[in-house]
């Protein structure tokens, strides 16, 4: 079995303006990500940033998601991983979930989101 390479980031957050209803469009909400991304490494050590998945561009990719405004979390998830896949081909899988902090939903307490895993 091949080896398996697991970039993480975690606890990423956001204010942005995802949502099905006017005000969310309008005031936003608080939103957290964590993205892993899973990948089969060079047999040899990895010693240089063009071997691996570079974090920081999967930041900025999330980053450009988030500031994109979409109606569900499910089409934001499922858009982030597209971005992801397509930047770096080598992903054999993506697991993402995104949670908004403060849903608009009367006497709720709590947070609700969306976690989306692909395998390519």
């Amino acid at each position: 079995m091949p080896a398996v390479m697991s970039i993480e980031l975690r606890d990423l957050h956001f204010h942005a303006f995802h949502g099905l209803y006017p005000e969310e469009r309008k005031t936003g909400n608080d939103f957290r990500v964590w993205l892993q991304v899973d990948y089969t490494p060079p047999e040899e050590v990895i010693t240089a940033i063009e071997d691996t998945i570079n974090y920081a561009i999967l930041f900025d990719l999330v980053q450009k998601a988030m500031q994109n405004p979409v109606e569900l979390l499910e089409t934001l998830v499922m858009e982030i991983a597209g971005s992801i896949h397509v930047r770096f081909p080598q992903v054999i899988k993506i697991s993402i979930s995104v949670h908004k902090l403060h849903p608009p939903i009367a006497r709720f307490t709590g947070e609700v989101g969306v976690k989306y895993e692909k395998e390519y």
